[in-house]
This record gives structure tokens, C-alpha cells and sequence, in this order.
């Protein structure tokens, strides 16, 4: 088991279903858990980051490996 709270793989899907799915995960958590994206969509190399901006919620990390975005996003008080 990974040390995040949820982790959701969007690999295939196109925007904005990566930010839908996110935003989707994100409300089942409490404020400071992690979630794991994983997207294919090169869009979501934008998206998610604007995302995280608007809602509040904090962009802990973001990479490339193997044509997968990975982003770790923490859970916002908002």
C-alpha cells in the first residue's frame, strides 16, 4: 500500500475527464491527505496544475515516466 490516501489512474482519458476524476477523488478525502494521478493526457500537464490553483488545493509533486504524468496532490482546507 502506497502512503497516499487514494490513487486513480486516468490513463486514456482526455481532458477533461483527468481534472473530473481528480476533482471527484479529492472530495471523498480530508484536508491534508494525498492523492496519485496518473494521466496520459498531455493536457493535464496544464490542467491539473490550474486546477489545484483554483480549488485550493496544493501541488505537492508532478513527473514524467514511461508517457505517464504522475501528480501527488494534497488535499486543501477549502
Amino acid at each position: 500500500m502506497s502512503d497516499f490516501a487514494a490513487e486513480i489512474d486516468t490513463s486514456g482519458l482526455n481532458c477533461p475527464l483527468p481534472v473530473l476524476k481528480a476533482r471527484q477523488a479529492l472530495a471523498e478525502l480530508t484536508t491534508g491527505q494525498q492523492l496519485h494521478l496518473i494521466a496520459t493526457d498531455k493536457g493535464a500537464a496544464k490542467d491539473i496544475p490550474a486546477f489545484c490553483k483554483m480549488t485550493g488545493n496544493a501541488l505537492i509533486d508532478s513527473s514524467e515516466t514511461d508517457d505517464k504524468l504522475h501528480f501527488i496532490i494534497e488535499k486543501g482546507g477549502i
